[in-house]
């Protein structure tokens, strides 16, 4: 009789453990689907725009390909403060660094100094907008060196 009890105890025990865990699930895949729902609706509220990140070589070239001492390209928005980089770790970047999500506005626009510090760089103030997408689909934007060893 005990062993029966126990028995019976056990499987409404286990029964109940597995209908509160599947109707959490359930209750928070409807709250995710919420979340995401909610937040796709405010993303396409705000345009955003592709940043593809070159370098002005102490020659004046532009470049947009090889290995730079670059720990991060950094997109400062100057109304908001709202910084956006391209961080990858190290401290080397191949170009072109590319950062998505940038809303429109006015942005200064700089490289961090990388790992090595074998080269600095300036900052540039331009404007992210439809008027600066290039044929590619990028607002591309070239960082100055300013000196290097």
């Amino acid at each position: 009789m005990k062993i029966s009890i126990f028995k019976t105890m056990a499987f409404v025990a286990l029964s109940v453990m597995t209908v509160s865990c599947s109707s959490n699930d359930d209750m928070m895949a409807d709250v995710q689907s919420q979340t995401h729902t909610g937040a796709a609706k405010e993303t396409s509220k705000t345009k955003t725009y592709k940043l593809r990140f070159g370098i002005v070589n102490l020659d004046g070239s532009k470049s947009l390909s090889g290995n730079y001492d670059v720990g991060s390209f950094l997109a400062e928005n100057t109304a908001t403060g709202e910084v956006y980089d391209t961080y990858y770790g190290g401290g080397f970047q191949g170009l072109p660094a590319y950062n998505e999500g940038i809303p429109a506005g006015t942005y200064t626009f700089s490289a961090m100094q990388g790992q090595g510090g074998w080269a600095g760089y300036g900052s540039v103030t331009g404007t992210v907008s439809d008027a600066q997408v290039d044929a590619d689909g990028y607002v591309t934007v070239y960082i100055p060196m300013t000196w290097a060893e």
